[in-house]
């Protein structure tokens, strides 16, 4: 595509602000997060991916991917090590919502659960455990290419998340979906429309 007539990263993200992930799967599985799943329901993320890798189970690397985060960011974290040793929990949920976080997509456990949901941040994640992380300042990665479910997530990508999962989508590959996407929801709203119409006659 020329670069010169491209759509921006912001109007991209929000022509697929109404469009579901589920929507997305109707036409690829390229980029789907098998297994991660939402912390709490009727959640909805989308923004620019910043991804993270922590070895648990120091969990300090996190801070740093914080403070270089932008509002609207989505956070991204592969977790190795550990499965049930939890890194995201509810002070690091009141810290991404100061920075203006989009949501949380954690490859691993999360914590304080009753708290995360009551935060409402869109977090998403394997499992939920009580053991946790602890900044132990042995290092980490931010900002550079993970891999999660099989998917290769870089920095820039864009996530799409939902109550039914999330897709993690290279800038080109959301570009060249877009038109379909759309076309799909339009139509779908339509049949929606005249499938409650009926239903309604019904009662």
């Amino acid at each position: 595509m020329n670069d010169s007539i491209a759509p921006s990263r912001t109007s991209v993200l929000a022509q697929y602000g109404n469009i579901a992930s589920s929507t997305i799967g109707h036409f690829t599985d390229i980029g789907y997060l098998r297994g991660i799943r939402p912390l709490f329901d009727n959640l909805r993320m989308i923004g620019k991916v910043v991804t993270v890798k922590l070895f648990t189970p120091d969990g300090s690397v996190l801070r740093e991917a914080l403070l270089l985060s932008q509002p609207g960011d989505v956070l991204v974290v592969e977790c190795v090590g550990d499965p049930e040793c939890a890194c995201w929990g509810e002070l690091r949920t009141l810290a991404g919502l100061i920075k203006g976080l989009s949501g949380v997509v954690v490859s691993g456990a999360v914590t304080d659960v009753v708290a995360l949901r009551m935060h409402r941040l869109p977090v998403f994640s394997r499992s939920v455990s009580a053991f946790t992380t602890r900044s132990l300042g042995q290092g980490g990665e931010v900002n550079q290419p993970i891999q999660i479910s099989g998917v290769t997530v870089r920095p820039g990508d864009i996530a799409i998340g939902d109550s039914d999962g999330v897709f993690i989508l290279g800038p080109q590959q959301a570009v060249d979906l877009l038109p379909e996407l759309l076309a799909k929801e339009q139509a779908d709203q339509q049949k929606r429309t005249e499938l409650l119409q009926r239903l309604q006659a019904t009662r």
